[in-house]
């Protein structure tokens, strides 16, 4: 600005040139004493030099001015951006706390579902289990309620059947008992046995002695009872007295009546005096009073049998007979230690089984009791 101020010197500006600047009365009054004194010779420079002197003023006032008036803004910006600085601390804490809440909240929720989804699967098992036992319950009363039945339509106080009280036997004849009467595989025997925890009558002047082996596969299998044939327990007497004491000559009525045994739909009855009808099956099949079914063999046949319920009657000799009711007393026993109806000593019921194998060993030998 200087250089341009020296440059307009070196041209004189006319008068008046720095009206537009407005001075002051008293710069107004100096130049025209000046003038005066000096006579008019130096007016034109000390007029440059006012106007140059003003114009440096003027701009140091404009940069003070300005320059506070930026620091003022600079204040202002710098007051606002610690506002605003607080502003977004606070609502950075507000938003941790809120994080922190939800984090709890979704913490306690998980913690509350989880527990109720346990005290649900706690319930559920107890429910489960008490479900269990109360079906385990009512087979046991059902079962115990089907003995009674049966005690009560095949035996009555005029006329007891003594197969249901063997003390009522005479001691000859107590080492047999009768098997099937007109019951499906079923010894009512053992019923009475099983229902009044009777322990078997020990035979008299005879030692036992267990066998550890045949105790220990017993003990296994009276853990968990079942009928399956795969157990140590009943593949045994499968092998060594179910299978031989079934096994007769005609192979394809024995294998059905080994089937109808396991099943339990076997049925015995005595004949009756009139004539009864064959089914479907021819008389040469079935065998006849005076020819057994099973064996073949000309005998007199007292009793016949049906497998299930398909109408079908094969007469057997009291020999034959006597097989199948020693297997079918063994099964049906077994069947009551599997339906909890035998309250015995673990060694009680041993025996009793022993005794049972020894019945099915006697009577696939050919032994059997005259009244057969």
């Amino acid at each position: 600005s200087q250089v341009s101020f020296e440059e307009e010197s070196q041209n004189p500006p006319a008068v008046g040139h720095w009206n537009s600047l407005m001075p002051s009365k008293g710069d107004r009054e100096e130049p025209e004493s000046g003038c005066q004194d000096a006579g008019g010779v130096h007016e034109p420079q000390s007029t440059e030099q006012l106007n140059v002197s003003r114009l440096r003023s003027s701009s140091v006032e404009i940069r003070e001015k300005g320059s506070e008036f930026l620091r003022d803004e600079l204040h202002k910006a710098q007051k606002e951006l610690k506002l605003k600085d607080k502003e977004c601390e606070r609502l950075s804490k507000v938003r941790e706390q809120l994080e922190q809440e939800l984090e709890e909240l979704t913490a306690s929720l998980f913690e509350e579902a989880h527990k109720m989804v346990r005290e649900a699967n706690t319930k559920q098992a107890a429910a489960e289990k008490q479900l269990r036992e109360a079906r385990g319950k009512i087979d046991m009363l059902q079962a115990e309620v089907t003995a009674l039945k049966t005690l009560v339509i095949t035996s009555t106080p005029s006329s007891p059947n003594r197969e249901l009280h063997p003390q009522l036997q005479s001691p000859s004849k107590a080492g047999f008992r009768k098997g099937h009467g007109r019951n499906k595989s079923t010894s009512s025997a053992m019923v009475s046995a099983a229902s009044q925890n009777v322990a078997p009558e020990p035979v008299s002047r005879e030692c036992k002695e267990v066998d550890s082996t045949l105790f220990a596969e017993f003990q296994a299998w009276k853990e968990s009872p079942t009928l399956d044939k795969s157990c140590s327990f009943l593949d045994r007497i499968y092998r060594e007295d179910v299978g031989p004491c079934l096994d007769f000559t005609k192979q394809e009525l024995a294998e059905l009546v080994r089937v109808a045994v396991e099943q339990n739909t076997l049925t015995i009855e005595p004949v009756a005096s009139q004539t009864v009808p064959m089914g479907k099956v021819a008389a040469e099949e079935c065998g006849g009073p005076k020819k057994c079914a099973l064996s073949g063999l000309p005998r007199t046949c007292k009793h016949r049998i049906m497998l299930g319920d398909s109408g079908n009657y094969y007469y057997i000799s009291p020999s034959c007979r006597a097989r199948i009711t020693a297997v079918c007393n063994f099964f049906t026993y077994i069947r009551y230690i599997q339906q909890g109806l035998v309250r015995q000593d673990v060694e009680l019921m041993y025996w009793e089984v022993m005794r049972l194998r020894r019945e099915m060993s006697l009577a696939k030998l050919g032994f059997y009791p005259s009244e057969m």
